[in-house]
């Protein structure tokens, strides 16, 4: 007994992580798309999400995009209601047939205090492919910026990387996410 007892206070303390909700009602993802002659954006909601922490540093996390609140945010009436429309359609995201979007992180170094080098993969239309961005944790929230190529999950709609003479009707390959998380 004497001998359990002294390994038992001779082992390090072990650590669990520990799930952190996300708010996802009160988080915002903002997606910007560019174009050669300008560019479109709106917002996009999450459905849930959690980070994992231990020790109070961040280890991993995992989220679910709901992609039926596609908006756009920078045109109105019909041009709105196109473009939401086209964003819907097998053209871009499929979301008859992939409602959902996911992120799972697959790697987290602590960069300093509060900012994270975060890779995860990333699950778009069925197809799932990493991405790399850095996530920096505040008082009851975090932030990331994060930019992803279309083209990796089958978005090849305007793409001059799979078509030629768009011209000015190209559409950038590159989609930014500018994701706001409420704990």
């Amino acid at each position: 007994m004497k001998k359990i007892l002294l390994l038992l206070l001779t082992v390090p303390a072990l650590s669990f992580a520990q799930a952190v909700s996300i708010n996802a009602a009160e988080s915002n993802i903002h997606w910007v798309g560019k174009k050669v002659t300008g560019q479109h954006e709106g917002n996009i909601s999450l459905k849930s999400g959690s980070l994992e922490m231990a020790d109070g540093k961040l280890v991993g996390g995992n989220f679910v995009v709901d992609m039926n609140t596609i908006v756009v945010t920078d045109l109105e009436g019909d041009y709105k209601n196109n473009l939401e429309g086209h964003l819907n359609s097998d053209d871009f995201f499929g979301v008859a047939n992939h409602a959902e979007a996911q992120l799972v992180f697959t790697s987290v170094k602590a960069a300093d205090d509060k900012t994270y080098d975060v890779t995860g993969d990333f699950t778009i239309k069925g197809i799932t492919k990493p991405a790399s961005f850095q996530l920096e944790m505040g008082a009851g929230e975090a932030h990331a910026k994060v930019v992803i190529d279309r083209t990796q999950f089958n978005i090849r709609y305007g793409s001059d990387s799979f078509f030629d003479n768009l011209g000015d009707k190209a559409i950038y390959n590159d989609f930014e996410l500018d994701v706001t998380l409420k704990m």
